[in-house]
């Protein structure tokens, strides 16, 4: 949902493509037109992208790990 309300604004500075699925994945599916322009934005700012996911950086803690880590 918040992929495509900042993909449908029309300010271009908004970085809507920095937003994944909770995976890691591309938040398009691949036959989706903005799925190769996040990916090439994503590569813009050198973030490594394979295969539609996000590689090489650690994922945000879930609220589950931050509540509950030992």
């Amino acid at each position: 949902m918040v992929v495509r309300l900042l993909s449908e604004n029309d300010d271009p500075k908004l970085p809507w493509h920095r937003i994944l699925r909770s995976d890691g994945r591309i938040a398009f599916p691949e036959d989706d037109p903005r799925f190769a322009e996040q990916a090439q934005r994503l590569r813009a700012e050198g973030v490594r992208v394979e295969n539609g996911r996000v590689r090489g950086q650690r994922a945000a803690a879930t609220l589950d790990e931050v509540l509950w880590r030992p």
